[in-house]
């Protein structure tokens, strides 16, 4: 059995650099430069759009231009709270609908090209932390029936998440956006709740920073038949 990769998402082999910045910044002011720098949540980038009947949607929609995916996750660094956030846009796979529901669905992140605002973190996070020579890629595949419920504006998907490795059961809340009629890609955006101890990552405390042991994975998918 493998031991638990010590992910240093905020923190890992760039603690010098961390604790370089915080102690010439202060932590106070560290923690507001790096909350500024934080991405957003995904979100629409329109109104939620209600679902037409799902057989006027059926077939298989891949995942295009304009993806992304990441993490979220909290630290504490001398009693200050900070954001961090690591982004993607390599991401596929396809969206199957048939017989009123989503049938089949798979998300693959590619893991080596997720980055954050500090490229020391962005090592550790891939070379030590998820092992990407190992592991380079972070999945999401539906298990179970999706219905689509005509008029809905939101999606729940069943299915197992795989991280470095592990694979884990996964309900996502997804929401939906754009005319699935019209041609144009339709946008769906959600996040998962993480703990790292699941996928046999362990979340380190080095006394001035500590990283939370629960984080998310967020998306955004430009969804195109």
């Amino acid at each position: 059995m493998r031991t638990g990769a010590k992910v240093g998402i905020g923190v890992g082999a760039a603690v010098v650099v961390v604790g370089a910045a915080a102690a010439i910044w202060g932590p106070g002011l560290y923690a507001d430069r790096a909350n500024s720098v934080a991405a957003d949540a995904p979100a629409l980038e329109q109104p939620a759009a209600a679902l037409p009947d799902a057989d006027a949607v059926a077939g298989t929609w891949t995942i295009g231009e304009g993806s992304f995916a990441g993490y979220r996750v909290e630290e504490v660094l001398q009693g200050n709270d900070v954001t961090v956030t690591g982004r993607t846009e390599d991401v596929s796979g396809s969206v199957t609908v048939a017989d009123g529901a989503i049938s089949a669905a798979t998300v693959e992140v590619d893991v080596a090209s997720v980055a954050t605002d500090e490229p020391p973190r962005d090592v550790y996070f891939r070379d030590q932390a998820m092992e990407v020579g190992d592991f380079p890629t972070a999945t999401f595949e539906l298990t179970e029936p999706a219905p689509l419920e005509e008029g809905a504006t939101a999606v729940e998907l069943t299915g197992t998440l795989t991280i470095h490795g592990v694979s884990q059961p996964a309900t996502v809340e997804a929401e939906i956006a754009g005319d699935a009629t019209s041609g144009e890609p339709v946008q769906v955006v959600g996040s998962v709740p993480i703990t790292f101890a699941d996928f046999d990552v362990e979340a380190p405390d080095l006394g001035f920073v500590t990283v939370e042991d629960d984080g998310s994975i967020e998306f955004s998918l430009q969804l195109e038949q």
